[in-house]
């Protein structure tokens, strides 16, 4: 089983940006799909941005496109999500998932393992 460790988040002025990294341990996360998720209070947890183990191809949600970039680097088992023009409404904990599925998913319920989530704060 793997392990998930988030960092990189904190407080930032909107317009401004953030690296969230996510350190993988116990396996390797070239046998996993990858995902970042967010939940805000009083929100249900949504599916931000996940990329594919075999491919590399990636989801974003329809709110951070163009604005978001998710990466993974299998060498150093760590997946980045690089955040950019941060806005209010991006405010909420970011929790990095690993998915050992055979089929690509950005569906919640579908990962496996989680990490305890890192705090990201926009102000306006």
């Amino acid at each position: 089983q793997v392990q998930l460790v988030e960092s990189g988040g904190g407080l930032v002025q909107a317009g401004g940006s953030l690296r969230l990294s996510c350190a993988a341990s116990g396996r390797t996360i070239s046998n996993y799909h990858m995902g970042w998720f967010r939940q805000a209070p009083g929100k249900e947890r949504e599916a931000v941005a996940a990329i594919s183990r075999s491919d590399g191809t990636a989801y974003y949600t329809d709110s951070v496109k163009g604005r978001f970039t998710i990466s993974r680097d299998n060498a150093k088992n760590t997946v980045y999500l690089q955040m950019n023009s941060l806005k209010p409404e991006d405010t909420a904990v970011y929790y990095c998932a690993a998915d050992q599925g055979a089929r690509f998913s950005w569906a919640t319920w579908r990962y496996d393992y989680w990490g305890q989530g890192t705090q990201v704060t926009v102000s306006s």
